[in-house]
C-alpha cells in the first residue's frame, strides 16, 4: 500500500533565513509606523508657522512696552525717592552740626564755672543720664543764669530737631530702599520678555526671517494705505463742505487737519479757540521729532541717540516748553481729550487697553513714534496698533 507523507519543507540556508527574518522585521515595522500615522511626525513639522511667530513676538514685544512704562514710572519714584534722602541726610547733618556748637557753648559755660571753684549746673546737665531730671532740682536751676538757660534750650531743641531729620531720613530710605526693589522687578520683567522674543527670532532660518520681514513690510504697507484712504475721503468731505458754504454765500471754516503731515494745520487749542499759540508749539514738536527720525527704540531711553515711545513724546514737547509727565499712564492725563476726528498735528495719540503706547500726530492719518525693539524712530499710519484716545497737551 502506498504511504502518504506529507511533503517536506524544503531547508534555508542560514543566509537565506536571515534575509526572510530581515524583511519580516522590516514588514512589521513599516506597518507600525502606518498604523501610528501623523501623530510621530518629525520635531520640524511641530514648530511654529512664521504667523504664529510673528503674532508671539508682537505679543511679547507688547508686554515688554507695558512693562517698560511701569519701569519708567518705578525709576522716576527711585530718583525722586534718592534726591528726597541727599536732601534729608544734608539737612539731618546740618541738624548735627548745630546740636554740637549748641553742645560746645554749654560745655564753655561748664568749664568757666569749673575754673571759678564753682559747681555748674550746665556741668550736672551734661553728665545727667536723664537732662529732664536736671530741671526737677530747683536749687541747681537758681544758679544758672539767663543766658544759660537760653542755650540749654538751644541745646535741646537742636537735640529734637536733629532726631527728628535722622528718623525722616532713615524713612526716606527704607522708601528708596523699596523703589529700587520695584524697579529692579521691572527690569527683570522687560529684560526677561525682550529674551523670550529674540529666542522666537533666533530659531528662524534665513529664509523665514526674510519672510517674517515681508510680512512685517506688508502689514505697515496695508496701513498706510488705509491711512491714504481715510485722509483722501476727508479731504473728499471737506472739499464738499467748501464747495456747500461758497455756495451758499458762508465762510468755510479750516479744516482739523491739514493732511500734509508737516504740522502747519489746524490751531484750535481744544478749546474752541483758534489761534497760533498751539500751530507754533505743534511745529517745534513734530521739528523735534523729525530730527530723530532713524534713532534706534530702547526701552527706558528718553535721548539723545535712543528713545522709548514716551521718552520720545516728552522730549518733543519740552522742545516746545511744555513739560510732559514720564509715563503714558500720565501723559494721557496731561491735556485736553481730543475726539480721533478733531486730531491735530502734535497731539498725542495713545493705544491699545492699557495704554502702553504713544505717537506723536503729523496729520494725514501718520504719526512719529517709536515702535518697539529693534526698530527705529519712523513715521507710521495710526491704523498700525488700536486706537486707545488723543490728547492735546496743555
Amino acid at each position: 500500500m502506498a504511504s502518504h507523507r506529507r511533503p517536506r519543507t524544503p531547508l534555508l540556508s542560514p543566509s537565506s533565513r536571515r534575509g526572510a527574518v530581515g524583511l519580516t522585521t522590516a514588514a512589521i515595522a513599516s506597518a507600525t509606523l502606518l498604523s501610528q500615522g501623523p501623530a510621530h511626525a518629525s520635531p520640524e513639522d511641530d514648530r511654529p508657522s512664521i504667523e504664529e511667530v510673528r503674532e508671539r513676538v508682537d505679543a511679547l514685544y507688547r508686554e515688554a512696552g507695558s512693562a517698560t512704562q511701569k519701569y519708567n514710572a518705578a525709576k522716576e519714584r527711585t530718583d525722586e525717592q534718592r534726591e528726597k534722602v541727599d536732601r534729608l541726610l544734608d539737612e539731618a547733618a546740618e541738624r548735627t552740626d548745630r546740636l554740637n556748637d549748641a553742645r560746645r557753648k554749654l560745655g564753655g559755660y561748664a568749664t568757666a564755672q569749673y575754673r571759678t571753684g564753682g559747681v555748674s549746673g550746665t556741668a550736672v546737665l551734661l553728665l545727667s543720664d536723664n537732662p529732664q531730671d536736671f530741671f526737677g532740682h530747683k536749687h541747681l536751676m537758681d544758679r544758672i543764669t539767663d543766658r544759660q538757660r537760653q542755650a540749654v534750650d538751644d541745646y535741646r531743641d537742636q537735640q529734637r530737631a536733629a532726631q527728628k531729620k535722622r528718623s525722616e531720613a532713615s524713612a526716606s530710605l527704607a522708601e528708596l530702599t523699596d523703589a529700587q526693589e520695584e524697579l529692579a522687578d521691572s527690569r527683570k520683567t522687560v529684560q526677561g520678555k525682550l529674551a523670550q522674543a529674540r529666542k522666537l527670532l533666533s530659531e528662524l532660518t534665513a529664509e523665514e526671517k526674510a519672510r517674517l520681514a515681508a510680512a512685517e513690510r506688508k502689514r505697515q504697507e496695508e496701513a498706510r494705505r488705509k491711512a491714504a484712504a481715510a485722509a483722501a475721503e476727508r479731504e473728499r468731505r471737506e472739499e464738499a463742505r467748501r464747495e456747500a458754504a461758497a455756495e451758499s454765500g458762508e465762510q468755510a471754516e479750516a479744516p482739523a487737519d491739514s493732511g500734509t503731515g508737516t504740522g502747519t494745520g489746524g490751531t484750535d487749542t481744544g478749546t474752541g479757540t483758534a489761534d497760533g499759540s498751539y500751530a507754533a508749539k505743534a511745529d517745534k514738536v513734530l521739528a523735534f521729532a523729525e530730527a530723530q527720525l532713524g534713532k534706534p527704540y530702547v526701552w527706558g531711553a528718553t535721548g539723545p541717540n535712543s528713545y522709548d515711545c514716551s521718552g520720545l513724546t516728552r522730549a518733543a514737547w519740552l522742545s516746545a516748553g511744555v513739560s510732559l509727565p514720564r509715563t503714558t499712564y500720565d501723559q494721557v492725563e496731561a491735556g485736553t481729550r481730543i475726539a480721533r476726528a478733531e486730531m491735530r498735528p502734535g497731539d498725542l495719540v495713545f493705544f491699545y487697553d492699557d495704554i502702553s503706547h504713544v505717537g506723536i500726530y503729523a496729520g494725514g492719518g501718520q504719526m512719529i513714534h517709536a515702535p518697539k525693539p529693534g526698530a527705529e524712530v519712523r513715521y507710521e499710519s495710526v491704523d498700525h496698533m488700536p486706537f486707545h484716545s488723543a490728547v492735546r497737551p496743555a
